[in-house]
């Protein structure tokens, strides 16, 4: 697709007028990681080396309020259908299945539709590698989801096929299961980089078949249980004997430096449960370095294995013409609490258990409060960089985009740029409209046709996004309100000074949950770093 047509189909012409007029048809691949917090890449401000995010950062257009749903199946439902998680079956994980409900079926709907399913009668190859979490096990799994090829586990957590207490699991190669040591793997894989070898190798199917193709590359890293090469993590030993608290002042300057973060949004205060740094001994300092050692290696061999794709779609000549879409599913975790996991020898490798924790979840989601569970910045805010060298004009590379987006956004996104139809029947089904609203403009330096707020519900914890303004509630408590443009970092609660605000959006809070299946959280509740309270009542 050449820029002209591209500039037609972003002012509002129809795809298909684009397409008629000879355009090449994009190819599309969307990397989601899992877990990763705001500011864990280079070009938003962190010390671990990411240079190849960041050269798509530099020659696209990063988004920088685009948004989650604050956890990992959730996120993935509305990536791949453009619909909120309960109206796509998945409002909790996939393990989570409660007859007679809507909302949590543990399963995609047959009401929704996957790009994958919208893009296949287009003519396009679809395919997908890493982890899944959709529903398999309820008859949701990739294959019978649209995707022509797909390498995937059933959840995540997976890096070697070694690994302690993962010894019984499967991948699924095209929907036939395989032991982790199957030879069709290969040797002593790390799933970083097998998740890329399969998707450049459904790549070539593609190529060779001369199909436009749409590659879905479902990272586990960087989610617990962090593990990545003993060498690797060996590179960071004692780059965090400087601690999270100057680490996160270091952070936040890069980011106001480099233009990302507003100066008038001050960084978020320490948690009180989370202790300076300088309080600590000499043998826990040793111990939070080790931790924050093995997350960084993982996001820096992550970053590598990115920058394999990147090559590998440049080899095959295809780069040009290739819309990448780079995001993470939720915040930070701070799951573990302050102290995180320490468990099993060597720390990192397959027969360990490490979790960052609270502590070294804050720097990650610097400068934002709260974390992965969580509908405050920490939890739903992640980076969104789109890189397509064919249609961004130069004028915008690098560029930072403020207007808001949503996971929701990217199916009609894609199905905007690629020409392909939502379905109006699928599944033997009607299927729900689709509830964003396509980003493709935004990348014109256009402003985004969105209509409605953008809405948030996970375990109880409510938010509403519109314009400036945040409503944002922590396990239905009472609401505040931020105004986004004076104080992302959500330190001056307006709640009681602009009450009108309050009802008109809790309002719409209210009748958005009814409409899509958002029914009132019975959960647990949780602590400030998403640990379980109380039991789930019956």
């Amino acid at each position: 697709m050449n820029r002209r047509s591209f500039m037609k189909l972003a002012g509002g012409c129809a795809a298909t007028n684009a397409f008629a007029a000879g355009a090449v048809r994009p190819n599309v691949v969307v990397i989601l990681v899992d877990d990763m917090g705001f500011s864990d890449i280079g070009c938003h401000g962190s010390e671990i080396p990411t240079p190849n995010i960041d050269s798509l950062a530099s020659q696209g257009v990063r988004f920088t309020q685009f948004y989650n749903t604050a956890r990992c199946s959730p996120s993935r439902s509305s990536l791949l259908t453009g619909l909120y998680p309960h109206q796509a079956g998945m409002g909790h994980l996939d393990n989570d299945v409660r007859p007679g409900s809507r909302g949590y079926q543990g399963r995609l709907t047959d009401e929704s539709v996957t790009i994958a399913e919208a893009l296949k009668p287009a003519g396009y190859f679809t395919a997908m590698t890493g982890k899944w979490h959709l529903g398999q096990q309820n008859g949701t799994p990739p294959w019978q989801r649209g995707f022509d090829r797909s390498l995937n586990s059933v959840a995540g957590g997976i890096y070697y096929p070694g690994q302690r207490g993962r010894e019984n699991d499967k991948l699924y190669l095209n929907g036939r299961a395989l032991p982790l040591d199957s030879p069709e793997l290969g040797a002593s894989w790390y799933s970083t980089d097998l998740w890329t070898r399969f998707g450049l190798r459904f790549i070539d199917e593609a190529i060779q078949e001369k199909k436009p193709f749409f590659l879905y590359l479902a990272h586990n890293a960087p989610h617990f249980p962090l593990m990545a090469p003993q060498e690797e993590i060996q590179r960071f030993r004692g780059k965090y004997m400087a601690g999270w608290d100057k680490l996160r002042e270091a952070r936040y300057e890069r980011q106001v430096t480099s233009g990302l973060i507003d100066p008038h949004w001050k960084l978020s205060e320490r948690p009180p449960d989370s202790p300076a740094w300088d309080s600590l001994s000499q043998e826990d300092k040793e111990r939070f370095d080790h931790m924050m050692a093995i997350y960084a290696a993982v996001i820096h061999h992550l970053d590598r294995s990115i920058g394999t794709l990147v090559d590998g779609l440049k080899q095959r000549g295809v780069l040009e013409n290739t819309l990448i879409l780079f995001m993470s599913d939720n915040g930070g975790n701070a799951e573990s609490g302050p102290r995180g996991r320490y468990d099993g020898k060597p720390p990192g490798g397959p027969d360990s258990n490490v979790f960052i924790g609270m502590n070294w979840a804050t720097l990650a989601n610097t400068p934002f409060r709260r974390y992965k569970h969580f509908t405050h910045e920490g939890g739903v805010a992640t980076p969104l960089i789109a890189h397509w060298p064919a249609v961004i004009p130069q004028s915008r590379r690098g560029k930072f985009e403020t207007q808001p987006g949503h996971l929701i956004d990217i199916m009609p996104t894609v199905l905007e740029v690629t020409g392909a139809s939502y379905p109006a029947n699928l599944h033997g089904k009607s299927t729900f409209p689709l509830s964003g609203t396509s980003l493709a403009p935004a990348l014109s330096g256009r402003k985004l046709a969105r209509k409605q707020p953008i809405f948030f519900m996970h375990e109880g914890n409510r938010a509403v996004r519109d314009g400036k303004w945040k409503l944002v509630s922590k396990y239905m408590d009472p609401w505040e309100l931020f105004d986004m443009e004076a104080d992302r970092t959500e330190l001056h609660d307006l709640a009681a000074k602009r009450p009108e605000i309050v009802t008109r959006l809790g309002a719409a809070y209210d009748a958005w949950a009814r409409k899509s299946f958002t029914e009132t959280w019975t959960g647990p509740r949780r602590t400030d770093w998403g640990q379980q309270m109380e039991a789930p009542k019956p």
